[in-house]
């Protein structure tokens, strides 16, 4: 075979004389990269570190680089763009300074907050005592505002109602998880029961019990995703019965009133006062059913006292109905334990509650104990929603209740929360001389007013408006880079300005700084209302 004609076909035969010369060296690369399509010839002489720390903070401000996104290792990209480590690292150091970027070991530089930058004050809509109007304080239906709080860039929240996200028990989840997952068949990853799970609904009677003082069945429990769907799945079911309208406490919770308007009910304030809820108030009222928070009021903190329940309880029995929030029942520090309503009278009680503000919102995990009467409504109204909870998550916490795994977590988020409360209440009186704290013996938060602002009387404190409206200081405190709650968001009726301030999400440092910059901001507030002679 003549193999010369098969080296033509698979490959080109070149002699010594017909080889291509050598090709040129390559040009040198652009000193770029493809992050952020960064150029560093387009940088100034002179002025490198500069261009970069502004082109990082305009990526992180347009939302380029959104929140969690990882910066390049400052070693790889200063290779790509052919300066000095120590150029990156600056650069890096800058954005970090300013609260915009963190280091997160192994995980590199993390963003962690959009730039708070100052405005002209032309453009400050918190020094004019004014909210944005095209931001979460902006007046008009508060439908979606706390969403809209939640979704806006700053560099300490304290928002209420948050834990410590940061103490999460990952590895008692994962380990449970595993365990859990080992021990399925097939089956159990079909439909469960809109009821929610036996197992679940087993543990969360034994943790009732030894928590709350509650004696109940797994029968009287349906799982639900969160207080928030509980209060849904009342009103749907108490709408069908007749009862429209409800009574709520003032101030109270503005989601929980938000999910009862949206569940067609009719809301109707009652006063809170150091004793909780104006029950003579309610029995005076047309209301025929109320929600509460006797354990902790929110926000105010109080724990409604043994004679108002006794009144509370009797007019259940005389027909109200009772919806029972146990809202931070297990976070207290330096009072006794409040036995729940339910414990109490569990035939007119309606008791929800849940592991948001133990473990982690995100769960949408909660439980819901019905009377006999409402129960298989509930349930049918629970199968509709959304046919139950997934099955995976409900058999997980039910092993950390009942392996005493989210008790040990209790135990140590409590020591935490305590901490941490103890650094706001030094901060406050340190830096907002002039307000009044409410609420600081349990709970994930505090409420904090300014009762000389509310109206003629005692002078106003050091740099405190004689009158202003608490949403342009929340208003202000976020155009410094600080998220709160304006208590008006919480009240149905005029009361004194205030804020609801969260601890339990932030470090000592942080809720330090966050009430000293709430402080800054009531001081430039002062500087556009006038002040009492």
């Amino acid at each position: 075979m003549d193999r010369s004609k098969e080296s033509t076909i698979q490959g080109s035969v070149t002699t010594p004389s017909e080889a291509p010369a050598p090709a040129p060296a390559p040009a040198p690369a652009a000193a770029g990269s493809d992050f952020l399509q960064l150029d560093i010839g387009r940088a100034p002489a002179g002025g490198r570190t500069d261009w970069l720390a502004d082109r990082l903070r305009a990526a992180i401000a347009d939302g380029t680089l959104a929140v969690g996104s990882r910066l390049p290792a400052s070693r790889v990209l200063a290779a790509e763009l052919r300066v000095s480590r120590g150029l990156v690292t600056e650069a890096y150091q800058r954005l970090a300074e300013t609260g915009q970027v963190a280091g997160r070991g192994r995980t590199g530089t993390v963003v962690v907050a959009a730039p708070v930058t100052e405005r002209a004050p032309t453009a400050r809509p918190a020094r004019s005592g004014a909210p944005d109007p095209s931001g979460p304080f902006a007046p008009g239906p508060r439908g979606g505002l706390v969403d809209a709080l939640r979704a806006a860039p700053c560099r300490i929240d304290l928002s209420p109602g948050a834990p410590d996200l940061t103490a999460f028990p990952r590895t008692a989840w994962l380990q449970a998880e595993r365990r859990i997952l080992t021990e399925l068949t097939p089956a159990d990853f079909g439909y469960g029961n809109p009821q929610g799970t036996p197992a679940l609904r087993e543990a969360i009677v034994g943790w009732l019990a030894l928590n709350r003082g509650i004696r109940a069945t797994p029968d009287e429990v349906v799982v639900v995703a969160g207080v928030a769907q509980a209060l849904g799945l009342l009103a749907q079911v108490l709408r069908a019965e007749g009862v429209r309208r409800v009574a709520v406490e003032d101030p109270g919770s503005l989601g929980a009133r938000q999910q009862l308007e949206h569940g067609g009910m009719e809301i109707l304030p009652v006063p809170v006062d150091a004793g909780g809820i104006d029950t003579a108030a309610l029995a005076a009222g047309p209301a025929q059913a109320v929600v509460l928070t006797p354990a902790h009021q929110f926000p105010t903190g109080v724990v409604l006292d043994g004679e108002r329940r006794r009144e509370l309880l009797g007019w259940a029995a005389a027909g109200g109905v009772v919806i029972e929030d146990d809202y931070d029942a297990e976070h207290r520090y330096d009072r006794a334990p409040v036995p729940a309503l339910r414990a109490l009278l569990p035939e007119a009680v309606c008791y929800t509650g849940s592991v948001s503000k133990l473990l982690a919102p995100a769960l949408r995990l909660g439980w819901l104990l019905v009377p006999p009467r409402r129960l298989d409504a509930v349930i049918e109204a629970k199968r509709y929603a959304d046919l139950g909870n997934p099955v995976l998550a409900q058999l997980v916490l039910a092993r950390l209740m009942a392996s005493g795994e989210l008790e040990r977590h209790l135990r140590f988020v409590r020591r935490r929360h305590r901490a941490r409360r103890d650094a706001m209440l030094r901060a406050i009186a340190a830096r907002l001389p002039g307000a009044r704290v409410h609420g600081a013996a349990a709970g994930l938060h505090l409420m904090v007013t300014f009762e000389e602002a509310a109206g003629p009387g005692t002078p106003a404190g050091p740099g405190t408006p004689a009158r202003f409206d608490d949403t342009a200081l929340a208003a202000a405190a976020l155009d410094l880079g600080v998220k709160a709650h304006p208590l008006s968001w919480h009240r149905m009726t005029p009361g004194a300005p205030g804020l609801v301030l969260g601890y339990a999400a932030g470090t000592a440092g942080e809720i330090e700084e966050g009430v000293a910059v709430i402080g800054t901001a009531l001081r430039r507030l002062g500087e556009a209302v006038p002040h009492r002679a």
